[in-house]
């Protein structure tokens, strides 16, 4: 890609991040000034209640917020349809990702080769802090993506990631919540876009409460990936 032409945009969902928001978009310029690249930064509040939009709104971005809470695919969605950019680049709000390794992420795009680019916390050398749990459900959610689509990755539900406008295009993406990643990634896969991981660091959270519940999020992410294997 001729780098000089490419605009970046980058999409963080916002739900009760007040502790962190406001760093990461800091950080998050810090790490695109670096790239020299055009860019945009797009920040989707999923209606907070705490102080995440009044912090956001002082960062001069791109800010959005919805009527009413409706979930970080629905958020997602709103920043995918908002977004300019030729490459486009999710990473959550709550400082589990660092915006520092941005270029790691987007490294096979801008040398061709790869379609969407997903940052793995289970690849080789980065630390990874999560919970056994998570560990669990990722690892039997990949299993079931490899076998609906052939996809062989270690981290299916990465937030942490980037990819070109053209995978998103003909895509009716229908989550509202964490099943978007499943269903991003599946549909991406049946229309054949070259997908690659790379590895990223990760910590878990260690203050205020995350949105995931294990049982009603994880059931969701199994039929969101039947769901979209079956629409392709």
């Amino acid at each position: 890609m001729n780098q000089e032409e490419i605009l970046l945009s980058i999409v963080i969902p916002v739900y009760n991040e007040e502790l962190t928001i406001g760093n990461i978009i800091d950080r998050v310029k810090t790490a695109m000034r670096q790239t020299g690249l055009k860019n945009e930064i797009i920040v989707i509040d999923d209606r907070s209640y705490d102080k995440s939009l009044e912090i956001a709104k002082h960062h001069n971005i791109r800010l959005f917020t919805l009527n009413q809470h409706l979930g970080k695919g629905y958020a997602l969605r709103v920043g995918f349809f908002k977004a300019k950019g030729d490459v486009i680049v999710t990473l959550d709000s709550d400082g589990s990702h660092k915006p520092e390794e941005l270029f790691e992420v987007l490294t096979p795009i801008l040398q061709e080769k790869a379609d969407l680019v997903i940052g793995s916390r289970y690849l080789n050398h980065k630390s990874v802090d999560a919970r056994k749990l998570n560990v669990f459900g990722v690892g039997l959610f990949n299993s079931l993506i490899a076998l609906l689509t052939g996809v062989i990755v270690t981290d299916s539900q990465s937030g942490y990631r980037a990819m070109k406008r053209q995978i998103l295009k003909d895509q009716k993406l229908e989550s509202g919540g964490y099943e978007i990643e499943s269903e991003m990634l599946v549909k991406t896969a049946k229309k054949n876009f070259r997908i690659t991981e790379v590895p990223i660091s990760f910590q878990q959270r260690t203050y205020g409460r995350s949105g995931v519940d294990p049982v009603i999020d994880g059931f969701k992410i199994l039929l969101s990936i039947v769901s979209a294997d079956v629409k392709g």
